[in-house]
């Protein structure tokens, strides 16, 4: 999909007006695609398709995967959870996995940010220098 000037300023003007107090709004969501339907500007599929590529990266910027490599405490837990609300504000959802693999340490992503701390990254990235 070829995205143009004109599809990438509405499509991101939708998305601005998809707020409502600082959160997306699942009504206004449907409210401003019924209206791009219903008036069909040219390019208005495209639009579509940028818009809801825009919504998937907003949501993703609120999701937060923590990996670990064995379970946390409640304190690390809380701890975690804080810091990643001060840096990506209050409406950020967490999810905690655990995953043997990574050896030790922790791998967090919020949206494209990943923050690799994993014992396993460090002996990969050893190897590749060696």
């Amino acid at each position: 999909m070829k995205i143009n000037k004109e599809i990438r300023q509405l499509s991101r003007k939708m998305l601005q007006a998809s707020f409502t107090d600082g959160e997306l709004d699942p009504g206004r969501i449907a409210s401003l695609v019924d209206s791009l339907i219903t008036k069909k500007p040219r390019h208005y599929v495209d639009v579509l398709k940028n818009y809801r590529r825009l919504l998937r990266l907003e949501l993703e910027k609120r999701r937060a995967t923590i990996e670990t490599a064995s379970q946390l405490d409640d304190t690390a837990r809380s701890e975690v959870v804080a810091n990643l609300k001060k840096k990506y504000g209050k409406e950020v959802a967490t999810e905690f996995l655990v995953n043997p693999q990574l050896l030790g340490g922790m791998r967090i992503r919020v949206g494209s940010d990943v923050w690799d701390g994993t014992v396993r990254n460090r002996l990969e990235r050893l190897q590749q220098e060696l």
